[in-house]
């Protein structure tokens, strides 16, 4: 135990004075101020509305590790990555513009957050803490047929964005919901927005109400529905690639980002991750077998 902690301490010593930048990496300024600022979003089991869930728990070994406080700070989607960074962004596609600049509130991302190709360019991805990927999601009583998965992902996907002509398809902008993301604008689909205010949560209930006829939805979250709403919604099947979710720290902060690194491989020789996942993912594995290995 002794040896640990010094090997730890030695580590973040070292991260601390590692390359020099032109201005102080977060991790300077999280460890001056004795605070890790959590940035998360209510969603799903990674930050319920009481700020307690996977991404919480997590942060809070993070910030355990680093010898800090830890400091949840709640953001939404349309504002955490100008809250991590300072930028204010306008985004089309892949391509983003930095229209503006704010104060930054948080020192890292962490909340179910998907790496996607426009994010990649504003913020520094950790190594992967969730797998993920983008189903659609139906009433039971929809006329949407669930595919037969044939083994390929890519004729999966085509077999149902062949489904969605005139079908209405819930998405939300800026996100890795976004329908423009995985060309189901192209489709012939009825495009809905779910309000960037509200909680995604509510995105399952809104097709159960008939608010829409169908709606993208991330694995974990899906996951979630499938044991809230038993016989009420079904899986038509993906409509991306696999995909993966992990923590994001600013571009200049490379430092903490390594240091979140280093925690995350201590912490899954540890054992708790798995423990983490049993306990606010237990179905996952079911989909995921391959964490059982890579959790070690």
């Amino acid at each position: 135990m002794i040896k640990n902690k010094i090997t730890k301490i030695i580590l973040i010593a070292t991260l601390l004075f590692i390359v020099p930048v032109s201005r102080a990496d977060q991790l300077d300024k999280v460890m001056k101020s004795g605070t890790l600022r959590h940035l998360g979003i209510p969603y799903g089991h990674f930050v319920t509305p009481s700020h307690q869930g996977f991404d919480v728990e997590l942060m809070q070994a993070f910030a355990h590790y680093l010898g800090v406080e830890y400091q949840f700070v709640e953001s939404t989607w349309t504002e955490i990555v100008t809250d991590l960074t300072g930028k204010i962004v306008k985004v089309h596609g892949d391509t983003i513009t930095v229209i503006g600049r704010k104060k930054r509130k948080g020192d890292i991302i962490s909340t179910g957050f998907t790496v996607l190709p426009w994010r990649q360019k504003l913020v520094l991805f950790s190594q992967t803490t969730f797998p993920s990927g983008i189903w659609l999601i139906a009433r039971n009583d929809s006329v949407l047929t669930p595919i037969k998965p044939t083994g390929d992902i890519n004729k999966d996907i085509t077999m149902v964005k062949d489904e969605l002509h005139g079908i209405s398809v819930l998405g939300l902008k800026g996100t890795c919901l976004a329908p423009s993301l995985y060309g189901i604008d192209k489709t012939g689909a009825r495009i809905k927005f779910f309000p960037s205010d509200q909680n995604l949560d509510r995105m399952i209930p809104s097709i159960i109400a008939e608010e829409a006829e169908s709606a993208l939805i991330d694995v974990p979250l899906a996951l979630i529905a499938l044991t809230t709403w038993p016989g009420k919604i079904k899986v038509i099947g993906p409509v991306s690639p696999p995909q993966k979710m992990a923590c994001a720290c600013a571009k200049d902060s490379p430092k903490l980002k390594r240091a979140f690194d280093a925690f995350f491989e201590d912490f899954k020789k540890s054992g708790r991750y798995l423990k983490l996942l049993e306990k606010y993912y237990p179905s996952i594995f079911t989909y995921y077998p391959q964490l059982l290995s890579e959790g070690k």
